[in-house]
């Protein structure tokens, strides 16, 4: 199983979670104090692997982006992320969150990494940018329609799935699930947050991937096995400093 998306930096009993997963973790940074937590799990464990960026809502607060730059060279931080849009909460900082977005995507593709892409609320300025660049990646946590997904993956990039498929009302994202092809999707939990069913309003962490697994399963109609197989080599081939680490 892998996990291409959480937060094990927030996560309660750290060393338990990590050492009872059976599979791979991609932990993402989100500022200054996250990113050089990500450096240090990701250097203490072997099946972690880290992401490091500034997130949309740091967009309007101090941040040092050294951390991210010196850090790259690291074989266990395989991709720039958490970064992208987020217009939920407010939207008088649009230009910030875009120019600190931009800024981010131009270091990925210097660098030649795959991003970590996270939209809310912003979905049409988060694909507007992302045309523009010759970047692969994640778009996290997908909430948009299927035609937007199709959109992000004719540029290259893969749709982040995680416990939102198995909710009640997660009926758009089942959809979405079942009309692109598994070569295109990511397994991944957003923990400590959106636990999936059974374990909904608990504590998420890595484990729980294998509810979004044993979801996707049921709606492509093949094993839970296959799922397994294919999303891993899915993730391989967007992060590829993780391939040749394993």
């Amino acid at each position: 199983m892998i996990d291409t998306h959480c937060h094990i930096d927030c996560i309660n009993n750290i060393e338990d979670v990590i050492t009872n997963f059976d599979g791979i973790i991609i932990t993402s940074g989100y500022d200054d104090k996250s990113n050089l937590k990500v450096i240090e799990l990701a250097n203490r464990y072997d099946k972690v692997y880290g992401t490091l960026g500034i997130h949309p809502e740091e967009a309007s607060n101090e941040y040092n982006m050294d951390i991210v730059i010196n850090n790259l060279d690291n074989p266990k931080i395989i991709g720039i992320g958490e970064i992208g849009l987020d217009y939920h909460y407010t939207k008088d900082n649009i230009d910030k969150q875009i120019e600190l977005f931009k800024k981010q995507l131009d270091i990925a593709q210097e660098h030649n990494l795959p991003v970590v892409v996270h939209s809310r609320d912003a979905i049409e300025d988060t694909y507007n940018v992302l045309k523009d660049y010759n970047l692969k990646g994640s778009i996290h946590c997908f909430s948009s329609s299927l035609e937007m997904a199709r959109k992000f993956i004719k540029i290259g990039y893969k749709i982040g799935v995680g416990g939102v498929v198995t909710f009640k009302n997660g009926k758009k994202l089942r959809e979405v699930v079942n009309g692109i092809d598994i070569k295109d999707i990511l397994t991944e939990t957003d923990s400590p947050y959106l636990s999936p069913e059974p374990n909904r309003g608990k504590e998420n962490n890595p484990s729980n991937v294998y509810y979004v697994i044993k979801e996707i399963s049921s709606i492509k109609g093949i094993s839970e096995d296959e799922v397994k197989r294919i999303t891993m080599k899915n993730a391989e081939d967007v992060f590829n400093k993780m391939k040749g680490n394993n």
